[in-house]
Formats: C-alpha cells, structure tokens, sequence
C-alpha cells in the first residue's frame, strides 16, 4: 500500500492529509461503518427552518417580510465574499485561512434556509388568514359551501360535559372552494376548513354516520351550516364549518381516480379481516395504512398508556419494512445496494430505484400524506436518488434534508406534533441507538437484544418529554412494551400488505394472510393491554413545556447514570427488582409502602373528577360498586388499586354522564355479576350506552326498587329509592337516582345518589326515614351541591360526611352553604377535589371496632 500526502509544510496550522490509495475497505468490514462519524452539516439549516416556519406562521407580516429581506441580503453577502476569496487567480493563506471562508459560507446558505423559510410560512399563515371565510366565521354566519375534502372522515369520541356526554360527531379536514352568503352573494376562495357534522345530520346520498366516515379525500360536497372562529390557534384550519340537516348535503364531484382506487384498497383491507377476532380486526388496518377505524376508545388507552400509538399511525418504519424487502435492510443496502428481492427479479440498480419511487408514491396515496407519511417518503426519496446514481448515502443528512424540503414546501408541518415524533425518533434511532447498542454488546448482550433494547430506549428517552406535554403522564413501562412488540411489527405489516395488494383480485388470498397477519397484530394488543393493565404503568406528569424540560433533564441525569451503572451488574439487576415493584405494584408491598388502600377498608370513594364513583367491601379481592364516574381510565385505576376483580353488583344511581360514562372503565378485566339502574331512562342516550356495554360483555341488567334487600359477604344493604309507582313522574334523573342504606361491621353508610329536594322530602315522609337517623357514614347528594333538604341533614347526622367532586369544577360544588350544614350536625367533611380518595374503617356508633377513620390516598 503506498501513501501519499499533500505538500503543506509541517507546523502548527499546517494540516497533514494522508490518502490510503489501494483496495478500498468496505464500510461494512468489521466495525468500521459503526466507527463512522455522522454527517451533520445539514442538521442546523434544518433546525433553523423549523424554527424560523412555527415562528413565522401567525407572526405579523412585516415581521416575516423583514426577516427574510435582511436574512437573504446577509446571506448573499456572506457567499459572496466566499467567492470572491475563492476565486481562481486569488491569493491564498494556506488552509487555516480557509477555514472562515468556510464558515461565512455556511453562516451564508444557513440565512438563506431562514430567509426561505420565513418567506414561505409568512404566506402560507396569510394565506389561512385572507379571505371571506375567516370573516364570516367571525360573523358566525349561516352560509353554503363547497367543501373539497382532504382527509379521512373520523370520529371524535363523546366528552362528559357535567352530567350530559357530548354526541360523538364526524370531523374531517377540508377547504372551501365556493362559499355563498345569505344574500346569495357567491365567491371563489380556497381556504381550509375543520367541517363538524353532528349526529343525526344524514350523509350524501342518504346514510348515517356510517356513511359520513366512507367518504374519500378529494371528494367535493356542498353543504349548508355555520361557520366559527377555529378553537384552537397555531393549526391550519381557517374556521369550522358545522353542517346542518338542511338542506341536505349533496356530492357535486366524486374523489379522484387515485383517492378511489385508495378507497378501494383499504376497504378490501377491512373486507378481508372481518373474520379475525377483535384486537386484530381493529388493529391491522391501522398497522398497514393507518385506519384507525376499529380501534375502540379502550384498545386507544391501551396503546397511549404504553407509548405504542406510534404503532397505530402509519410511519416511517412501514415505507422502511417495504423497501427492505425490496432492497435490503439498511445497513447492507448502504454498503452493497444489491440485497432483497430486486436482484432475483433481474431488476437493474436504476429500475430498482424507479420500482421503489413508484412503491413510495403508492404507499404515500393509499396512507395518506399524513406528516410522518410525508416525512418517510421524503427520507425514502434523497435515498432513492442516492441509490439510482449509485452512490452511497448517509441517513442523517437524508433525514435533516427530507425535514427541510417539507417544512419549506408545507410549513405547518413546524408545528405538527406527529411530525416532531416522528423526526425525533428517527434521529434517535440514528444518532444514539448505535452507540448505546454498542455499549450493552461490549457488556455481553447479545446483539440483536442490545439493538431492540438500545432503539426502543432512544426513542423513549428523546421522546418521552414530547409525549408528556400531550398526555400529562410518563409510561413507566413504553421500553419493554416497545421492545416486545416490535417483534411482530414487522410480520404484521408485511402480511397485512399482502393482504391489502391480494384483496382486489383474490379474496380468499387476501383472507388467508390476513389471518396469518392477526397473530402478531393479536400480539402487540395483548402486550399493549398488558402493560396498560399493571397499576404501576405510569406516573403523572406536567403536561406542559416546563414539565417537558423537566423530564428531559431527569432522562440525562438517567442516562448519565446508566453509564456507571453498567460497569455493575449487582446493582443494575437491583434496580431491575425496584422497577419491576414499582410498576407490578403488589397489593400487600403496597399497602406496607403507601398505606393505601388501608387494610380493612368498608367504604371507598373514588377520586374521579366531578362525578361518583364508591366501592363497598365485600371480601377479598370483591365489592360493589355504586356508580362509575366520568371516565373509565379514573375509575378502572382507582379499583385496580383496591385490588377489586370481583364485582357482583354494579349500582348505576341514575343515567347522568357523570356516573355511568366510566362503565367501561368497570367492567374491563373483571367479573361483574349484574348492573342495577334505576327505572327513569333518562338521558335516552346514556340509558342506551349502558345497555350497549352490558350487552357486549353479557352482564344482565336489573331495577332497583324501593324495599329491596339484598345481601352478599358481610355487606347487606336496603333500596331506600325511587318508590315502585312514583307520583308524580320525578322532575328528572337526579329525582329517579337510587338511594341506599348500607350496613357493613357496624357501619351504617346511606348513599344518596343525586336527590334533591323535593325527593328528599319524600324520603324524609317515608317510612324508610325511622331507619335512617345518625348514621356513620353519609355520601353527600348531588356533589354536594346547595340543593339540600336541611331536615333530612339533620335527620341523619352523620359522623363523616364524604362529597365526590372535581377541583375547580364550574358548578361551585361543594357549596359553602351545604359544607356548614353538616358541619352544624357534627359531621367531619372530607371532599375528593382536595383529599383525594377517601377509604373509610372502623367500627359503628358504639360499636367494637374501635373508632371510625378515614385514610386518604
């Protein structure tokens, strides 16, 4: 091997270069692609675009306009002086003096980036703004429209509002190409718009919300409804457009021949995994091109609560799994470019890459060009284009590339939380999962587990902070969820878009791998399931950017400490025992550590916001729940916690939201027995959710009755109300609620649902009111509202008087009126929205318990 150097002369700003002419080593030759420095030359320009696109978007316009003049000006200048150093026939100082040159010219094409940047977000942020539609949405006007559609219709889920639950409505995303005033004044625009359809508002054609969710992007509606001012700022939507019934909407121009032929893909998708069970039904669509469809809104907790809902929107990693078969994995591509399939076909370097291009652009159609879509596509061009000229690419300057071509072309993209996901955990998977895998193989690992291990860490620990400013929690248990279930990623998604190319011509192909497919789709359910279902899973968290900055500082301190750690595998493997502890959380460990729940607990209110939910004692691992709260996430924990897997009765005191909307939240995992509601069906629609998810998971349901008595353990309670016959019909729900008399170890508890009082009254009139005086325990009616019947507060005269609200709820619940009241009785008031949940023990009035007691948790 001959060497060969330039001719600079030794000393200290003189650099020596030395050239290796002979047989050129292959970067996949032992370790010396892994030792290669990543090229980040790019990275700043593209950093600096992003920033300067989510700045620029809402900024005044004189502010962009000056920005980009005085950048572009700057930049010019800069490259200007690097040319008129370097230009041939000038006087050179040696290579230290090219060093400033090289500088100012990157300083130069940097403003450049920046000047192009703000000039393309300062127009397309005019762009939303301008226009007649923003002015009307401020007028709130009644107008029509012809909206051309250019997303996917979806569902937003019911919301509890109070007592009511919100209709789930139909969102999609469109723009507005005709709008007609009410006058009947016409104009031509182009502005986007978030069109909100209600239920009831029947689909194009006839239809329900069914039909509403089958429409394809590009399809052009005229519709009739008011438009609103954009709830949110920062987004690119100009207003919302909510459809009214009439007139009807029609369709004025069917989607494009793509969108159709799109449409038709993913619905032979859906066709052919009719027959799989559920998790995988719901679940392979949205692992192969996004549909998301199926998925239920507790299989969508699941995967949040794991840090697995990356999984549910089509990425990167599915272009990635395609072109791998295609070309190769990535790393022998970059060395070789002749693995996959392409060179048993015969396909030649430049027809591998024109397959692959058509590959991308039909993968981007039938997906959807979503943010992490565009972003894929866009690394998955600049490698393309490397590989057609046949030269070797690095993947950072891909990514730092495709990042700064889509934020100039779409600058909204800056402020895309998908699209952050999505470029951080590329960049992770980059930049840090190669050192770190080669840290844990240098310890023994083996290497295909440090790997995993080291991806799915990376991409934790970049970012985690992210998710918590969107979820206000951090999932304790996202690696090992992350690190099991990409083992079957890849599997899935290959045989899902086998599935998906074999529907349209034959079926019964398509049928067989997609249930082929449902075993690692079932898979990453149950894992996301699982994780989701240990009591430790997570923590809450700030869900702000200061919690973000927070969280980012404990991962390095983490980082930085796993680094010593390693060099023990004594403590590594105790810390390994604490994690598990602290995520497992067994019952016994726990109540040692937190007290909670405390032993011998006979009563517990669950902290669940503004809304009820109480579980009563009933042995081990057993008891009866009286109401459900809000939220089915609140609620499940708080039982989970308990240690609650036996349920023989589910009392629902009465159909507001506020008590029955965590049903799910009940019956998920456990073995419910029976529901007992109250016979006022009202509000229809909770009184038919109820029956819907007592039907679904086949638990009867039964009326609850005045006089009922019923007993099971060492429980034993009385149905106080509503009478068999009301007269008259109650005034509403809150009058219907069922009120109980419960008598657990001495404990006399009487729970009042939500009465108020004209119902109270008649409770006090009745003859169930002998029974009902100086009771030990009393949950106060209707979050302990100012609508009290005082006779009965004294009637009762509780010694602890428990209120379930939510902090800062609008109602004022619990009304200082009512807090004096029973604190006039001698009653001790506890309240959720300051004390947490509440656990009550001990014994009765007189009773050989000893005295009564209530823990917080």
């Amino acid at each position: 091997m001959s060497r060969v150097t330039d001719g600079a002369a030794p000393g200290p700003v003189a650099e020596r270069r030395t050239v290796h002419a002979g047989p050129e080593r292959r970067p996949g030759d032992g370790h010396a692609g892994r030792d290669a420095r990543a090229d980040l030359r790019l990275v700043p320009p593209a950093l600096a675009v992003w920033a300067t696109a989510a700045w620029a978007l809402d900024a005044p316009q004189g502010w962009t306009a000056g920005t980009a003049v005085v950048c572009l000006v700057a930049g010019l200048i800069l490259l200007r002086l690097r040319r008129v150093r370097t230009r041939p026939g000038a006087p050179t100082a040696g290579v230290g003096s090219a060093r400033p040159a090289w500088r100012r010219a990157s300083v130069g094409a940097l403003l450049l980036c920046v000047a192009g940047a703000a000039a393309s977000a300062g127009l397309h942020g005019a762009d939303v703004r301008r226009g007649p539609v923003p002015a009307l949405a401020r007028e709130y006007a009644t107008v029509t429209a012809e909206v051309e559609l250019t997303g996917d219709p979806w569902t937003a889920g019911p919301r509890v509002r109070g007592d009511h639950a919100t209709s789930a409505a139909v969102l999609v995303r469109g723009e507005v190409r005709r709008v007609e005033r009410g006058d009947g004044t016409a104009l031509t625009t182009r502005s986007p718009v978030l069109v909100v359809v209600d239920t009831g508002v029947r689909a194009p054609g006839g239809g329900g919300r069914a039909r509403w969710l089958r429409l394809l992007p590009s399809t052009r509606l005229r519709v009739s409804g008011r438009l609103a001012p954009a709830t949110t700022g920062g987004d690119r939507v100009a207003a919302m457009l909510r459809v009214r019934e009439r007139p009807a909407p029609a369709v004025v121009e069917e989607p494009s021949g793509p969108q159709r032929l799109a449409g038709r893909l993913r619905a032979g998708l859906r066709e052919a995994t009719d027959g799989l069970p559920e998790d995988a039904r719901a679940l392979l669509p949205g692992l192969v091109v996004g549909d998301t469809s199926r998925i239920t809104p507790e299989l969508d907790e699941a995967f949040e609560a794991t840090d697995l809902a990356h999984t549910l929107a089509v990425s990167g990693s599915n272009l990635t799994i395609l072109l791998a078969l295609l070309i190769g994995p990535p790393g022998l591509a970059q060395q070789t470019e002749r693995r996959g399939l392409a060179p048993r076909l015969g396909l030649s370097l430049r027809a591998t890459a024109l397959f692959a291009s058509a590959l991308t652009l039909a993968f981007v159609v039938v997906c959807r060009p979503d943010p992490s879509v565009l972003r894929a596509a866009a690394c998955g061009a600049v490698a393309l284009l490397a590989l057609a000229t046949g030269r070797r690419r690095s993947l950072v300057p891909a990514l730092a590339t495709a990042v700064l071509l889509l934020v100039l072309y779409d600058p909204w993209l800056a402020r895309s939380y998908g699209f952050l996901l999505s470029v951080l955990a590329t960049g992770s998977l980059l930049l840090l999962a190669p050192g770190w895998s080669e840290a844990l193989r240098r310890r023994g690992i083996p290497e295909r587990l440090a790997e995993g291990l080291a991806a799915a860490a990376a991409a934790q620990a970049v970012c985690g902070p992210v998710v918590a400013v969107l979820s206000a929690r951090v999932s304790l248990v996202a690696v090992p969820c992350n690190l099991l279930a990409e083992i079957a990623v890849a599997p899935a998604t290959v045989l899902g878009f086998g599935a998906l190319a074999a529907a349209p011509v034959a079926m019964p192909v398509a049928k067989v791998l997609a249930w082929c497919a449902s075993w690692p789709a079932g898979w990453i359910a149950w894992i996301a399931r699982t994780g989701a279902g240990l009591p430790g899973a997570g923590v809450d968290w700030p869900g702000s950017w200061t919690g973000a900055l927070l969280l980012a500082g404990v991962t390095v301190v983490v980082v930085l400490l796993g680094r010593r750690l390693l060099r023990h595998p004594w403590w590594c493997g105790a810390l390994g025992v604490l994690l598990v502890l602290l995520v497992v959380r067994p019952v016994p460990l726990t109540r040692v550590i937190t007290g909670w729940p405390p032993p011998g607990w006979r009563l517990a209110m669950c902290d669940v916001g503004q809304g009820d939910a109480t579980v009563l004692a009933a042995g081990a691992g057993t008891g009866v729940v009286v109401d459900a709260g809000p939220d089915p996430a609140l609620v499940d924990r708080c039982l989970r916690e308990l240690g609650i897997t036996r349920i023989p009765l589910v009392v629902l005191t009465h159909f507001h939201a506020d008590h029955v909307a965590g049903l799910p939240g009940v019956l998920r995992g456990r073995e419910v027995a029976q529901i007992e509601t109250t016979g006022f069906e009202e509000p229809a629609d909770q009184a038919e959710f109820v029956r819907r998810q007592a039907a679904e998971h086949r638990v009867p349901v039964t009326r609850a009755v005045a006089g009922e008595r019923r007993r099971t353990g060492s429980l034993d309670w009385r149905v106080l109300w509503p009478p068999p016959d009301p007269a008259p019909e109650p005034d509403g729900p809150n009058d219907a609620s069922v009120a109980l008399l419960v008598r657990s170890a001495g404990l006399r508890i009487l729970l009042l649902g939500d009465l108020e009082p004209p119902a109270q009254q008649e409770l006090l009139r009745s003859p169930a009111a002998a029974a009902l005086s100086r009771v030990d325990v009393l949950k106060v009616a209707h979050h302990g509202s100012a609508y009290q019947d005082p006779g009965l507060l004294r009637l009762v005269a509780p010694r602890v008087a428990l209120i379930s609200c939510g902090a800062d709820n609008p109602y004022g619940h619990p009304a200082p009126g009512t807090v004096a009241e029973l604190r006039a009785v001698g009653a001790v008031v506890l309240r959720t929205d300051r004390d947490g949940a509440l656990a009550v023990t001990g014994g009765g009035r007189g009773g050989a318990a000893g005295e009564l007691r209530v823990a917080r948790d």
